[in-house]
């Protein structure tokens, strides 16, 4: 019996991580939450500003190897994209140095922002239910959730699937 449970554990993991770690992100039709974060020169930016827009909020820190692995996939997602979708990298750094280092070493050009806050202290995180990173919530022109999943695969899907 034990050896069923860890096998199903692992397969949920394997199949659809969303199962585990996505639960308390926002559900699809929910409307998304306004918030005002800085960006790394100071400015402030809020979620209203997009209103109307395709919107990618992607949840992410430097310090975390799961993102890290990611990325190069969220910066291909940016290039395609990227002119139909506004892209929101929030980072759950809370040294200034440490995200704009990642931020220039890797060139993400896209609007980055942040509380300067681990996760679990964060308000957005709260707001947006993270509770795992990396995580992604897709936002449609309407303001409602289109999509929030901790699988990239998942969002490079939806994407695809939506005639811009």
């Amino acid at each position: 019996m034990a050896a069923m449970m860890i096998g199903f554990a692992a397969n949920a993991v394997a199949g659809d991580a969303d199962s585990l770690y996505a639960k308390d992100l926002l559900k699809t039709g929910t409307v998304a939450p306004d918030f005002t974060l800085r960006a790394p020169d100071g400015s402030r930016h809020a979620l209203s500003q997009f209103k109307g827009s395709y919107v990618l909020l992607d949840f992410w820190a430097s310090w975390c190897p799961d993102c890290r692995k990611d990325m190069p996939r969220v910066k291909a997602l940016h290039e395609k994209y990227g002119q139909k979708v506004k892209f929101v990298g929030i980072s759950f750094d809370d040294k200034m140095e440490n995200w704009t280092k990642y931020l220039k070493d890797n060139s993400l050009n896209w609007l980055q922002l942040s509380e300067l806050k681990r996760m679990r202290e964060a308000v957005i995180s709260k707001t947006y239910g993270v509770k795992w990173i990396p995580s992604m919530t897709l936002i449609g022109p309407d303001g409602k959730v289109i999509l929030s999943t901790v699988m990239i695969e998942k969002m490079e899907q939806k994407l695809g699937e939506i005639n811009f």
